[in-house]
Parts: C-alpha cells; sequence; structure tokens
C-alpha cells in the first residue's frame, strides 16, 4: 500500500493518501483510533450495488454504525437541489460536529458530499473514497468541492480537506471504457504541467494499457497513480486556496490547464454529453493550439500533445458544436480575474504558462478552438 501525506502549509492541517488494491476492504482498520463512530456513506445506486456491502462491513467490522443516501448519477446533479437533500440527510439523522461524512463514488458524488460537510454544522469530518480514475488522481485530492449553475460549472463550492483519501484501484476493473478514457486525459493533464519524468511514466502505462486487459490492475499502474497524486498532493500543500495572485508553475491555478475549454463545453451540453475528463482532453488540444500559435511551443512539442491525448482513447466527435457559445460560456469561468479570463498554456513539458485572456485575440481564439475540437478527426483522417 503506498501511503501519501500532505502538510498545508496555509492552514497547518495535515490529510493524507492511501492507496492499495481491495483497500475498501480494510477501512474499519485504517481509520483513526479516534475518528468519530457515525459515518454516514453518500454515494449512487451505481457504486453502492458495487461497494457498499464491502465498505459498510468493514466500517461495522472497525465499531463504526453507519447510514448511507443515495444521490442521482451525473454531473446535472450537482445542484441546489440536490445538495439540499443531501444536507436534509445528514439533518435527519441528527449529525454531530463530530461525526462522519464518507463520499463513496466518482468526482460527482465526491464534489456533492465534501460540499455537504463543509457546511453543514459548518464543517464535518470528511474521508473521500474515489471508485473512478478521475477521481483518484485529481477531484478527490486537494479539498476542492462545490456544486454547478445553469451559468457554469462548480461556481457555487468550498474548500474542505478531506482528513483521509482511500484509493482503492481494484474498483478501476469495473469502469466503463468511457470513464477510463476520461481519467486517462486528466492523467496526461497533470503529466503535462508536472515534468518530462511523469510525462513520459503517464504515456508508456497509457501505450501498455492498449495491449494489456489487467494492466489497470498491475503494480506498474498503482505507481503511476501514486506518482499523480503525489505531484497534485506537491501542488495543494503550498497553495491550497489557489492564490490568485501568484503564477508560477507551483501555483494551484497551473492544475486548470485544460479546464477553461473543458467546462464550457459541459455548460452548453448541459452536463449530458461529456465525460469531465473528455471536456478536459479537448480542452488541453485547444490549450495546445493556442499555445504554439502565440509562439510558445512549436509543431513537435503539439505533436507530442495530441498523440498523448489519443492514446487516451476516443473522444466524443466537437467539431460540430457551435463555437461561438463555446466563447460566450468562456466569459462565466470561474477562474476569471478582474474580468479577464486566465488561461494556463504551455512553454513545453512540464512548463505551465498563465497567460491574461486579453493577450489573446478573438480570431486566434476562434481559430485555436476549431483546431482543437477537431484535432483528432485530423489524426485519424491522415492514417487512412
Amino acid at each position: 500500500m503506498h501511503r501519501l501525506e500532505i502538510s498545508l502549509t496555509q492552514t497547518a492541517r495535515r490529510s493524507e493518501i492511501n492507496i492499495g488494491n481491495g483497500i475498501r476492504r480494510d477501512l474499519g482498520k485504517l481509520l483513526p483510533l479516534n475518528a468519530p463512530r457515525r459515518v454516514g456513506i453518500i454515494s449512487n445506486q451505481r457504486v453502492f450495488d458495487l461497494y457498499g456491502r464491502d465498505v459498510i462491513r468493514s466500517l461495522k467490522a472497525g465499531g463504526f454504525k453507519t447510514m448511507d443516501w443515495l444521490m442521482p448519477e451525473g454531473e446535472r446533479y450537482k445542484s441546489f437541489a440536490v445538495l439540499e437533500k443531501a444536507v436534509a440527510f445528514l439533518s435527519e439523522n441528527r449529525f454531530e460536529r463530530d461525526d462522519l461524512v464518507m463520499a463513496l463514488g466518482g468526482g460527482v458524488v465526491g464534489d456533492l458530499a465534501g460540499f455537504s460537510a463543509a457546511i453543514y454544522l459548518r464543517g464535518l469530518p470528511l474521508i473521500q473514497v474515489p471508485t473512478t480514475l478521475l477521481s483518484q488522481i485529481d477531484s478527490s485530492v486537494g479539498g476542492k468541492t462545490g456544486i454547478n449553475l445553469p451559468t457554469g460549472k462548480n461556481l457555487v463550492g468550498a474548500f474542505h480537506q478531506p482528513s483521509s483519501v482511500f484509493i482503492d484501484t481494484g474498483t478501476l476493473t469495473s469502469l466503463p471504457r468511457r470513464e477510463l478514457v476520461s481519467g486517462f486525459c486528466e492523467m496526461v493533464k497533470q503529466a503535462l504541467i508536472s515534468d518530462r519524468s511523469l510525462f513520459e511514466m503517464t504515456v508508456t502505462c497509457l501505450q501498455k494499457q492498449k495491449v494489456s486487459s489487467d494492466f489497470l490492475s498491475s503494480p506498474e499502474f498503482e505507481n503511476l497513480i501514486a506518482a499523480q497524486c503525489g505531484f497534485k498532493a506537491s501542488i495543494v500543500a503550498n497553495d491550497e486556496r489557489e492564490s490568485t495572485t501568484r503564477t508560477d508553475i507551483k501555483s494551484r491555478r497551473v492544475l486548470n490547464f485544460g479546464h477553461t475549454t473543458a467546462h464550457a463545453l459541459e455548460t452548453i451540453t448541459n452536463y449530458r454529453f461529456f465525460r469531465h475528463g473528455e471536456a478536459v482532453g479537448y480542452g488541453m488540444l485547444v490549450a495546445g493550439e493556442l499555445s504554439r500559435n502565440l509562439g510558445l511551443i512549436d509543431s513537435g512539442e503539439l505533436k507530442s500533445l495530441r498523440d498523448a491525448v489519443s492514446l487516451c482513447g476516443p473522444l466524443p466527435r466537437a467539431d460540430n458544436l457551435d463555437t461561438g457559445a463555446i466563447m460566450r460560456a468562456l466569459k462565466h469561468d470561474k477562474k476569471s480575474v478582474a474580468g479577464q479570463i486566465h488561461w494556463v498554456l504551455l512553454e513545453g513539458i512540464g512548463r505551465p504558462k498563465i497567460v491574461e485572456g486579453r493577450l489573446i485575440s478573438a480570431k486566434s481564439l476562434r481559430i485555436s478552438l476549431r483546431a482543437g475540437l477537431r484535432a483528432l478527426e485530423r489524426q485519424k483522417e491522415s492514417l487512412h
């Protein structure tokens, strides 16, 4: 089992990440002895049917009392209406400040359960048990929680660090292919802004998973998950609240690489068409085009980015979307500072650069959007 610790400099708190195949069956042993004895599990039906029994059996064996509440499945249910029901679940079961909320599921469950824990009684302890690849290497780590608004994604939320994250790599084998592709895209995103070592490690693993059906349960892939978590933890530890004044490569803002376009794509399709990581895949392609058009990277580096995204697997078609609608949605990006979008672009692998939107012309953005959204289609055409 891998174990990582995050020491948060801004709030002087510690959070830990535990990674291992089958770890869900040991939660009752791994939670601290002084942990609250009541656990409210928030999940969805699909995940709970697969793993709920193991988790409850383990917790009860450790002396914990459990209650569960299941939310609907899908990004569009990260809403005020569903949040109200989650908080009502905690209230109706008379949860107290020392009781524990456990998020069992992917990023949607983790975001909504985490936000519920953040606001009920002004904060309950939180445990994240992510079951998708994307949530394991990204959304469960770092304490961001929230819900969506019709105008944009994650516009309402709070920073609420989990006391522990338990990553069971055994859950990956049950994921649909699109969920894996989504997670692979997020891996590529982190690798591109980290360093060449993590990039090469990620690309090598993605090449192997294409020819090995059991690679997801291999020690090599578990090592990659640990390395990905370690990178994100290093960023979060030094910039927990994502300072808007920082522009260095260790700023938490660099983790938004690919997300500016991604959130716009999700918004204009009402969170029903793209998995989050799929949208991030296109977001990286657009950011790559912008980086090349601004002279930050050359065509060879852009090709490396495209090839890495292509290794993740097929993405839903996006070149038929309304470019104007995407550009309008970009104006609601929650990362705006003083009314300006701040893009995370690349000067090379492992060299993210934050660029003010005023430096990017509408024409250049439109060209980059069109090119990025059909980049993979062009690759397919060139192979035939």
